[in-house]
């Protein structure tokens, strides 16, 4: 028992404490940096972990889930799990007094919609796919906090790392950085945030990622104009607002709520994608106007700024979503991906002209 006992140490403490993951996320708490010390005495040990949260429930489940994870040890005596709680910042990351540029980045574009269900983070990843390309250095920030959808779109399940000086690094795969809340999450764990933190966190992905040198950084925008929208328009300079609808009338009253929100704080919309426009039958060519046809054109038109795309629905687009290789990167010859193609053209063109 004695060689057992003597086999405890701050290593074996540290290692299983890295099983025990912060309360909605697939992280362990030793990598989000908790654990403030920890002392041996034998077979007894006692663990610091500092905590900053605004949320009583969050410290007693880590202290509860610590404290069984290390009694488990083989041999272990008195193990005792000691909390310091402090209190967050009004702001975790300090607002700027009015829009500033990204440190890096070129342009800043958001993607948006009136409502969910149009298919604009499908828009956001084969754009950004399409522009890159052309040679640019393209970057997605996933602005979706509650429903984030990138992380899938890329088929990653890699974790965010941090700098020395507490920059997250971005995940970068198919030429793209990536930043979502998809890579932080489990597939099943919710984001459960409040407002404040919720805004609190959109403005770290754009103020704490090290997104390095880009030309072009895509926001993939929640649906609606709500904390998140007029956290990055207030914030962020933008070089404009791509409008992402269907054709159908639903889809097109709740996107002019999202150019009148932009129109507002001054931000350029550089024109609306039509999304699902309409369907190629595969045994006859037929076209088939699911949705119906033409409401992104007359958009456009009332708004004064080019149709960029008409972006057809098609079975292998939705196939390379969910495998994880959008379909710009997947089949680059597809009528989906010259589609995309022509439109990252216009939204270069355009942003040019500007």
């Amino acid at each position: 028992m004695g060689s057992i006992m003597a086999a405890l140490h701050e290593d074996l403490i540290r290692s299983t404490l890295a099983q025990v993951r912060y309360p909605g996320f697939s992280r362990d708490i030793v990598s989000f940096g908790l654990v403030k010390s920890i002392q041996v005495s034998g077979s007894d040990a006692t663990v610091v972990l500092q905590i900053t949260t605004g949320d009583a429930a969050i410290p007693q489940a880590i202290q509860a889930e610590s404290e069984k994870a290390l009694r488990a040890l083989p041999g272990v005596g008195k193990i005792t799990v000691q909390i310091e709680t402090r209190a967050p910042a009004a702001q975790a990351v300090p607002a700027p007094p009015g829009p500033t540029p990204i440190p890096g980045v070129k342009r800043v574009i958001a993607i948006a919609s009136g409502k969910g269900g149009v298919g604009k983070s499908t828009v956001a990843a084969n754009l950004a796919l399409a522009l890159a390309k052309t040679g640019a250095g393209v970057g997605i920030c996933d602005c979706d906090i509650y429903g984030p959808s990138i992380a899938l779109m890329f088929g990653s399940r890699e974790r965010p790392m941090a700098t020395e000086d507490d920059q997250i690094l971005p995940i970068e795969t198919a030429g793209l950085k990536l930043m979502s809340m998809g890579f932080l999450l489990d597939d099943t764990s919710p984001a459960v945030l409040r407002g404040p933190m919720v805004t609190r966190t959109t403005q770290q992905f754009l103020r704490q990622v090290e997104w390095g040198s880009l030309d072009y950084l895509i926001l993939d925008l929640p649906p609606g104009t709500g904390d998140i929208q007029l956290t990055v328009v207030q914030g962020v300079t933008l070089a404009g607002a791509i409008l992402v609808t269907t054709p159908q009338e639903v889809a097109l009253l709740d996107v002019r709520k999202a150019a009148s929100m932009f129109g507002k704080v001054n931000v350029p919309i550089l024109g609306v994608i039509e999304n699902m426009s309409y369907f190629l039958c595969p045994g006859d060519g037929k076209r088939y106007d699911i949705f119906g046809s033409g409401g992104g054109a007359r958009e456009a038109a009332r708004l004064g700024v080019p149709l960029l795309g008409e972006i057809p629905i098609d079975i292998a687009t939705r196939e390379a979503g969910d495998r994880g290789i959008p379909i710009v990167a997947a089949d680059g010859e597809s009528p989906v991906s010259q589609a995309f193609t022509a439109a990252a053209t216009l939204v270069r063109a355009t942003l040019s002209s500007l």
